[in-house]
């Protein structure tokens, strides 16, 4: 046999035994690989408009996590939070929102605090969403 040949013999046979060792097989197929995607649903607005995780607000305040529709759910005004809830909680997030639909388009203002926090929602604003804040008092 010619050197050449023995040369590409040689490169076929080292060539197998990386793949051996690699842990390839040349006459087994490609498995595909699995692909899982998880979703989160959002939760259901109610009759309101105001998400179902919303607690029931009092005249002046926004009592905690959820979202709030205003003029329906709370007035429109200034309110005032000291900041997170604490614990594991360390940011307290608001938004005012110009629609209830979830789009990140929606987002008039929002914050991502870890003291007190003062916030003017408008009338025009549609909703105001909260979370890990503790609760939020009307100022003046």
């Amino acid at each position: 046999m010619s050197r050449g040949v023995l040369t590409h013999i040689a490169a076929i046979v080292v060539g197998f035994a990386i793949g051996a060792v690699a842990g390839g097989s040349t006459d087994a197929p490609a498995t595909p690989k699995v692909t899982v995607t998880a979703t989160a649903t959002a939760p259901e607005t109610s009759s309101t408009g105001s998400s179902d995780t919303a607690q029931s607000a009092r005249p002046g305040e926004i009592p905690g996590d959820g979202t709030y529709v205003v003029g329906k759910d709370i007035k429109p005004g200034t309110y005032r939070t000291s900041g997170p809830q604490g614990g594991l909680v360390t940011n307290c997030y608001w938004a005012r929102l110009s629609s209830t639909s979830g789009d990140l388009r929606d987002i008039i203002a929002n914050g991502n605090t870890q003291g007190q926090t003062i916030v003017t929602i408008a009338p025009t604003d549609k909703a105001f969403t909260t979370t890990g804040c503790k609760r939020w008092t009307k100022a003046g």
